[in-house]
């Protein structure tokens, strides 16, 4: 109990992220995502003359999903370089806390690892004057299963192991279901030590999706943004749940892609059926991503996802970040920014940055609806 409680402590003071009009970017006490092993800024794919500001001016406020952090603090500083006098502050927190701040009218967009739920479409429209929320697909990636086991380098889990781990079944390394998933590797019998967020994700209700899809024997919860199962420890964001994994011996998170790479945190490969484990990349990601169908309504560009593929080299723990705004009905005076700050993050050299760091790109086919959307915005 001192434990968690500690490990509670430290995750909410890893959770706070303030994004300043400089962009001076303090990442819920993680590393600097942005910047290579080397310390130096990665490359960025966009140029100014990708970025068309058009009549973008002033303050744009953001807040939710912390699976896009890393993505959208590129985007931004990219944005804000392009556009003098343009200022995109934008808050990572989680996906819950992205909504509410929308539906009470607080920040111009939000960023949401879930589509809108009927009830909060509903709400949408009482901020969307004569419209209602909407859910634009602008960022994809792997969520990686992240491990920190002394001596064990690489490490293969199936869909029940990982729903057994996770549910408080599973508690020694070296287990007889791991030891099947890896032969000839040598598993100590270290305490595993589980880490799942504390607050409402959109990444945990994917990750809970996916387990209900692909194990609905060994996982009895149902899919939902806050963590249902017994056992385990809780930390705040995905930089929080990193930073456990990172420090603790025995430990397994979820969080996405980049936070693992920027970290060095070694990744889960997943036993999906296919003839080989598939590895957590943006490559095998983008495969996942494109059996997605369109569920959505109208301009709502809400996606269908396929948990339980296994087709080869698709790696189907993934998740898609929605950019939520008002089809109709955006405040006036933010309108210009927030399309074009959009039109940016879903151009082709928005979309590049993203394989560049660690996430994976929309779906050309899914992404050109994308950019007509959000023209159409009023």
């Amino acid at each position: 109990m001192k434990l968690q409680r500690k490990n509670m402590l430290r995750a909410s003071a890893l959770g706070a992220l303030v994004v300043s009009g400089a962009l001076v970017l303090t990442a819920c006490g993680s590393d600097d995502n942005t910047k290579g092993a080397d310390g130096s800024a990665k490359p960025s794919a966009a140029a100014a003359g990708d970025i068309k500001c058009d009549d973008a001016k002033g303050k744009l406020l953001a807040s939710g999903s912390s699976a896009q952090k890393n993505a959208i603090e590129l985007w931004i500083k990219n944005y804000m370089a392009a556009c003098s006098g343009v200022e995109v502050n934008y808050k990572s927190s989680s996906s819950g806390e992205g909504i509410v701040a929308f539906n009470q009218g607080t920040v111009g967009f939000a960023g949401s690892d879930s589509a809108l739920k009927p009830e909060q479409v509903e709400e949408s429209k009482k901020i969307c004057t004569g419209g209602q929320g909407i859910d634009l697909p602008m960022v994809g990636g792997p969520v990686a299963l992240g491990f920190n086991v002394a001596g064990v380098e690489k490490l293969n889990l199936d869909a029940a192991t990982i729903a057994n781990i996770f549910n408080d079944k599973i508690k020694k390394w070296d287990d007889e279901a791991i030891k099947k998933l890896n032969p000839g590797v040598t598993l100590p019998s270290t305490a595993i030590q589980a880490f799942h967020r504390s607050d409402d994700s959109g990444t945990t209700e994917n990750v809970t999706k996916y387990l209900k899809a692909a194990a609905p024997d060994a996982w009895p919860h149902e899919a939902a943004k806050k963590w249902a199962a017994p056992g385990g420890q809780a930390a705040s964001g995905s930089a929080g749940v990193a930073a456990q994994v990172k420090q603790v011996d025995g430990a397994i998170g979820y969080f996405e892609l980049s936070f693992a790479s920027a970290q060095g945190i070694k990744t889960v490969d997943l036993n999906t059926g296919a003839a080989a484990p598939v590895k957590a990349t943006g490559e095998n990601a983008s495969k996942a991503i494109a059996a997605a169908k369109i569920s959505g309504t109208g301009s709502d560009l809400a996606l269908k996802l396929d948990y339980t593929t296994k087709a080869e080299g698709a790696y189907p723990l993934v998740l898609v970040t929605y950019e939520v705004v008002c089809d109709k009905g955006n405040k006036a005076e933010t309108l210009p920014t927030v399309k074009s700050f959009l039109n940016y993050a879903a151009s082709d050299a928005g979309q590049k940055v993203l394989l560049e760091n660690g996430y994976a790109p929309i779906p050309a086919e899914i992404n050109a609806k994308v950019r007509e959307v959000i023209n159409t915005l009023g």
